[in-house]
């Protein structure tokens, strides 16, 4: 069974930084799956935000936090990182880590093609 489990959110103000992790149960879980971060804002479905694949050396990122965010991880930790920064009131959403089959996919359904997921951390953004 994979644990995953997120940290880090926070209440903050716009322009400001955060950084998440998510420490995994197994190392071998962030090769064996492409590693994403997905969002859902307040009463919508869940966004596709960052990926990273399973050799680390492909990021995707979503339009919307491109040049603000930066995925990374730590194989050593068992670490996904999700670098947030010049963060706005539109980036306030539930954070999800998940271990998935390809680092991005602009498919409706790709959350629930992941196959684990941890149980999220908050994040809001005051203006």
């Amino acid at each position: 069974q994979v644990q995953m489990v997120e940290s880090g959110g926070g209440s903050v103000q716009s322009g400001d930084s955060l950084r998440l992790s998510c420490v995994v149960s197994r190392r071998t879980v962030l090769t064996d799956y492409a590693m994403v971060w997905f969002r859902q804002p307040p009463g919508k479905e869940h966004e596709f935000v960052a990926g990273v694949n399973r050799a680390a050396l492909r990021k995707y990122y979503a339009e919307s936090v491109q040049g603000r965010f930066r995925i990374s991880r730590d194989d050593a930790k068992r670490t996904l990182y999700l670098q947030m920064n010049s963060l706005k009131p539109e980036d306030t959403a539930g954070y999800y880590c998940a271990a998935c089959p390809d680092a991005y996919s602009s498919s409706s359904s790709f959350f629930n093609d992941c196959d684990y997921w941890g149980q999220g951390t908050q994040v809001t953004v005051s203006s």
